[in-house]
C-alpha cells in the first residue's frame, strides 16, 4: 500500500507532535481556544470563516475538523456550503483582482489592438 500524502492523525502522532515542542504546542492550544472562543462574533460563525479559510488554504485536516466544530456549534450543511462557496469567489475574484499586475507589467510590451476610435497607446484612465 502507498504511504497516504495526508496521514490519518492518530493520538501517537499528536502526542509526539506535543512531546517535541510542549511549550509551544501548549501556547499553540490556547490560543486556538482564545480565537474561536464567543466575542464580537459567535464561535459558530468563527468555525464557519475557519471551514471558508481552510477551503482557501486547502487543508484538509482543518476542512474536516472545523466542519465537524461548525455543525456541532449549530451550523447547517447549506450555511457550511455557503462559506465554501464565499472562500470559492474570494479565491477566483483574487486572481481576477491580481489580473491588474499582469496588464500593468505587460504595459508597453506586448501588441495591443487599438480600441474601437482610440489610440492604442492611450492608457486607460
Amino acid at each position: 500500500m502507498a504511504h497516504p500524502v495526508y496521514p490519518a492523525t492518530t493520538r501517537e502522532l499528536a502526542e509526539h507532535r506535543a512531546e517535541l515542542a510542549p511549550d509551544t504546542h501548549d501556547a499553540f492550544q490556547a490560543f486556538s481556544r482564545q480565537v474561536f472562543a464567543d466575542g464580537a462574533l459567535p464561535e459558530k460563525t468563527k468555525q464557519l470563516i475557519a471551514v471558508a479559510v481552510a477551503h482557501v488554504t486547502q487543508c484538509p485536516y482543518c476542512i474536516r475538523s472545523h466542519t465537524r466544530i461548525a455543525l456541532r456549534k449549530g451550523a447547517t450543511e447549506s450555511e457550511i456550503m455557503e462559506a465554501i462557496w464565499v472562500a470559492a469567489e474570494m479565491r477566483a475574484g483574487a486572481a481576477y483582482a491580481h489580473s491588474v499586475i499582469a496588464l500593468d507589467a505587460a504595459d508597453g510590451i506586448g501588441d495591443r489592438q487599438p480600441a474601437p476610435g482610440g489610440d492604442a497607446d492611450r492608457r486607460p484612465s
